[in-house]
């Protein structure tokens, strides 16, 4: 789940100054308007980020707000320059009483109905912004959630849901290890899945209590993602997140409709992705990944992407060497966007990017927040190279997860008060 030390901070929109040790020699370097450059007594990293060209200077933006009108525009939005002005939204309590939320999914069964993940092992329904009384499923008992990073982490459909009735969840069971596993609806009530149904996919021994990940995503390629963190403790003692012989640290792709579904490792260097989620226009896919205890990362991947890919973790936390240099000529993506830890800033929660309906002046900005400071930010991209950050609202709540519906409206969960807000125009 989220980092139990509530570690995580974003210091940059574009990619830190990082001292690229090539092979032949020769050296490259990734600017960034806000950080300093690496010191030059500073060890130079050996490995070769792959990312696209990176900018030779900040981008100017403009000092002015973002039309709050609607845009009428057919052209699908891929690049801005400017936020809509936040004073003109804000986000909106739609429903509470939920115990610990820490997903929120839709069914794409055109249900319209919205399923909330509580960390102690059920999943409840929002029908029409109300909560229905009994659980759509309650695990429980199969769950181990005392850990602040343990629990019923993620729920994620199967794109022929209202046909099969298949949905995935990833929990922490009752002796601490992953289980990602399958379950179906009931054939008599939509709203109730049977708990008798479930079906192991996967069990990954976990030697800490928190790291897990959690996260489940169907990628337009049709294969279910599964992000899973280095292990825990700190520091990721174990070295699992570069290690390719085991699958913490990495974020694992799989065939749910394989006779025999078998993980892949597509990509590895991760500390403990906590929500990521693919641009349902584009297919990129974004991931944050929470910190150690200085820097907290959004990575970004474009759509067909094939991997292997590896984010650098614990040669790098954020785009700062953390330990030891990586091998020469290994390759390395570095995140779009960082933060450090000032301003009571400690753990990034991932979220989506905007494609809804209501309010489309907002199409294009991919939201994330800090579990610590409460706040919630953006992201956008100004160019093919360009990305650029900032804080949109403030005291939200301890922003858990971010969902959205079967339109494309965005909503969060608040993690201690157990509300669900949606963003909403004033």
């Amino acid at each position: 789940m989220w980092n139990s030390r509530r570690e995580l901070p974003i210091t940059s929109s574009l990619l830190v100054s990082l001292g690229l040790l090539l092979a032949v020699g020769l050296a490259a370097c990734i600017p960034t308007p806000s950080l300093p450059a690496a010191s030059s007594a500073s060890p130079q990293p050996t490995a070769l980020f792959a990312t696209p060209s990176a900018p030779t200077s900040e981008p100017e933006l403009p000092t002015t707000p973002a039309t709050e009108t609607p845009i009428s525009s057919p052209t699908p939005i891929l690049y801005r320059n400017t936020f809509p002005d936040p004073a003109l939204y804000f986000w909106s309590p739609i429903a509470s009483g939920f115990e610990q939320p820490v997903d929120i999914q839709n069914a794409g069964d055109g249900s319209g109905r919205l399923f909330i993940v509580e960390k102690g092992g059920r999943i409840r329904i929002l029908a029409n912004w109300l909560p229905l009384p009994d659980p759509f499923l309650d695990i429980h008992k199969r769950v181990g959630s005392k850990g602040y990073e343990q629990g019923l982490l993620g729920l994620a459909f199967h794109p022929n849901f209202e046909q099969n009735g298949y949905f995935y969840v990833n929990y922490t069971d009752t002796f601490g290890n992953t289980v990602v596993s399958r379950f179906q609806v009931s054939a008599d009530d939509p709203n109730r899945a049977d708990p008798n149904s479930e079906l192991i996919l996967l069990r990954v021994e976990q030697p800490y209590a928190n790291h897990n990940g959690g996260g489940l995503v169907f990628g337009p390629d049709g294969l279910l993602y599964i992000g899973l963190g280095d292990g825990g403790s700190a520091g990721d003692p174990q070295e699992n997140a570069q290690n390719p012989q085991t699958y913490l640290g990495k974020m694992l792709r799989l065939n749910v409709d394989a006779p025999q579904p078998h993980p892949e490792i597509w990509a590895s260097g991760l500390r403990n992705p906590w929500r990521y989620a693919f641009d349902p226009l584009t297919g990129d896919l974004y991931i944050a990944d929470v910190g150690q205890n200085a820097w907290e990362e959004i990575n970004f991947v474009p759509a067909r992407t094939p991997g292997p890919l590896n984010f650098g973790w614990d040669f790098y936390e954020g785009a700062h060497p953390f330990e030891d240099l990586p091998p020469v000529g290994m390759l390395l993506t570095p995140p779009v966007a960082e933060y450090s830890h000032e301003h009571r800033r400690c753990s990034v929660t991932g979220g989506y990017v905007y494609r809804g309906n209501e309010l489309p002046e907002w199409h294009g900005v991919y939201f994330f927040a800090d579990f610590c400071s409460r706040e919630v930010f953006g992201l956008i991209r100004l160019d093919q190279t360009t990305w650029y950050w900032q804080p949109l609202f403030n005291d939200v709540g301890q922003v858990s997860t971010f969902g959205v519906d079967e339109t494309g409206e965005i909503y969060l969960a608040a993690y201690e008060s157990g509300l669900i807000l949606r963003l909403m125009r004033r």
